[in-house]
């Protein structure tokens, strides 16, 4: 992908230069892009992506990549990750799984038992 964001999808966007005299014309607004590498515990080597520095700062707040792979959410990779980048999440979660880093999911309630309604004249007693 060009010019794209592999974990925010941002991208190029359209705008307008707005002259003194209000004269609109086209222009492109380019992301900040960096090729970075980080390390990758998880998976043994390094990884390298094309970021926006935004999306840099977040990988540092969560302390690397691999950090960050294991507390986003699916949401957040269905709709901005690239297809390197969700294959690269995928593969880190089985590996902290195997490692046993993942909490145990926590076991789902049961539901609660809805109370039959029934017709009102089923409840009264006929004598």
């Amino acid at each position: 992908m060009g010019r794209t964001c592999e974990i925010t999808g941002s991208r190029t966007r359209v705008g307008m230069n707005v002259s003194h005299s209000n004269r609109h014309t086209k222009r492109t607004f380019q992301p900040n892009l960096q090729d970075k590498s980080f390390a990758s515990p998880l998976l043994g080597r390094k990884v390298t992506m094309t970021l926006s520095t935004r999306a840099i700062r977040t990988l540092d707040k969560y302390n690397g990549f691999d950090g960050y792979m294991l507390q986003v959410k699916n949401v957040r990779v269905n709709s901005g990750f690239s297809v390197q980048a969700k294959r690269l999440r995928s593969a880190i979660l089985k590996a902290a799984a195997a490692k046993g880093l993942l909490a145990a999911a926590p076991a789902a309630k049961p539901a609660a038992k809805k109370a039959s309604k029934a017709p009102a004249a089923a409840k009264t007693k006929k004598a």
